[in-house]
């Protein structure tokens, strides 16, 4: 009984961690004969700290069994665009460089990360986009910026 309710407890945090990621839409790209097809997927994510800010990343995702049952392991390939999509305002001054967002690519090992970097000088918002592993990361990356109005200062701690 004890072990149900840790299965069920660990499954509802696995749920709510993945829900910051909202899904836009999905390409198929390669038919699968068993389980869901290989694809893109296009995910939004709004900036927890930015108000105004949303980024939207692209990336593949395997089908097949192994993605059906959540053990295959996705390419460390993505791509984002960070857009204003509404007002900019912050709710406390931002790190020089934080994570804001990661999302498991494999059962154990993987990730996808964004993390944002303040650029006082140009008064920007740059995201950067990469996946790492425990053992060895990918250089693979991706990199997009948002202008700030110059008459917002961007607090920085």
């Amino acid at each position: 009984m004890q072990l149900f309710r840790s299965l069920t407890l660990g499954l509802v945090v696995l749920c709510a961690c993945s829900s910051q990621a909202e899904q836009i839409g999905a390409v198929d790209t390669a038919f699968q004969w068993i389980g869901p097809d290989h694809k893109i997927v296009v995910e939004a994510y709004d900036d927890p700290q930015v108000a105004g800010v949303t980024c939207y990343v692209s990336r593949a995702k395997t089908g097949g069994i192994k993605g059906a049952l959540g053990l295959a392991e996705d390419k460390a390939e993505a791509s984002i665009a960070c857009r204003q999509v509404g007002p900019i305002s912050f709710s406390k001054p931002l790190p020089q460089s934080d994570e804001v967002f990661n999302e498991r690519l494999s059962i154990l090992f993987k990730k996808l990360r964004i993390v944002r970097m303040v650029d006082k000088q140009r008064n920007a918002l740059v995201y950067l986009t990469y996946s790492d592993k425990l053992i060895d990361g990918s250089p693979q990356n991706a990199v997009t910026a948002v202008p700030v109005d110059r008459g917002t200062v961007i607090p920085v701690k």
